[in-house]
């Protein structure tokens, strides 16, 4: 009878460790915790809604009338059913200086952070923080050098001034977001494509852009967003031609008060195409975001 060797024996596996009881404790309540920030998010949108689906007289019931009968006459209203303003000309202004600023951003803002991360500049470092220093400025800061300007240059109430205004306030944030992306392109593969013979507009559109299209789409979204909300600048620089969607807002506050489920019902219907731009974004944003996470 032959005796099995040390190196022939076979090796049973050990069972795996059970999951510690204070694991699983832990578990359920780190779940219980993302719940419940969730809820606190999701609360003021829910809010929101409901406030819209009903009539003034339940929307400034205190409390609130959560069971009041839903209604859509301030969809209605806000859409001029109503006789009240008509507020396409307000979007239509919003999609067009935010959508044309973004591209403007995006092709300078690229252009700018090749030169800072794959071809560094000399004190490509200083460029960097003169960038940064420009969002330290107050915007209210610069409101009425920028109107005396563009009253001289005569483009008050204008596409072209919001497109100058958002494209000078989104391009520090887009170079440093686009300097970030593509310092995580290797070098070879810029070196690789320069020794085929390709040229710095070939190596852009083939190579650059696909590698870097999740930063793209995180930035334009980020550009998007900051340009459709803002109402500083549109509310002093524009009247009636130019007028944003952020100032139609505020023509829900009168001398009468203010008619709150008219403006949650126009808040919802301005707030969808930025929330349609993130969720067809939302695949590139999420790689865009966390780009350089994990080395």
């Amino acid at each position: 009878m032959s005796t099995m060797t040390a190196t022939e024996r076979i090796s049973v596996p050990s069972p795996r460790p059970r999951r510690s009881t204070r694991g699983r404790a832990s578990s359920i309540v780190l779940g219980v915790v993302a719940w419940v920030v969730g809820l606190i998010f999701i609360t003021p949108v829910v809010w929101m809604i409901l406030t819209a689906l009903h009539s003034e007289v339940d929307a400034a019931t205190n409390p609130p009338s959560f069971f009041a009968p839903l209604t859509g006459a301030s969809f209605a209203e806000f859409f001029g059913a109503s006789g009240g303003v008509n507020p396409w000309p307000f979007l239509i202004n919003s999609a067009v200086a935010s959508v044309v600023s973004t591209l403007i951003v995006l092709v300078l803002s690229t252009a700018a952070a090749y030169s800072l991360a794959v071809r560094r500049i000399e004190r490509w470092s200083d460029v960097l923080f003169f960038l940064l220093s420009t969002k330290m400025l107050p915007m209210v800061a610069g409101l009425l050098p920028i109107y005396i300007v563009a009253r001289m240059f005569g483009i008050l109430d204008t596409w072209l001034l919001l497109i100058i205004i958002y494209s000078a306030m989104n391009m520090p944030i887009a170079v440093w977001m686009m300097r970030s992306f593509l310092a995580e392109i290797p070098i070879a593969v810029l070196e690789a494509a320069e020794i085929d013979g390709a040229r710095l507009p070939r190596v852009f559109l083939q190579i650059l852009l696909p590698l870097t299209a999740p930063g793209l789409a995180a930035t334009a979204l980020i550009c998007v967003i900051f340009s459709w909300n803002e109402l500083l600048f549109a509310s002093v620089l524009t009247s009636t031609a130019a007028g944003t969607a952020p100032v139609f807002l505020t023509g829900f506050v009168t001398s009468q008060g203010l008619f709150l489920s008219q403006v949650c019902a126009a808040s919802l219907v301005i707030s969808v195409p930025v929330l349609a731009a993130g969720i067809a974004a939302q695949d590139k944003l999420v790689q865009g975001l966390s780009m350089g996470a994990v080395k």
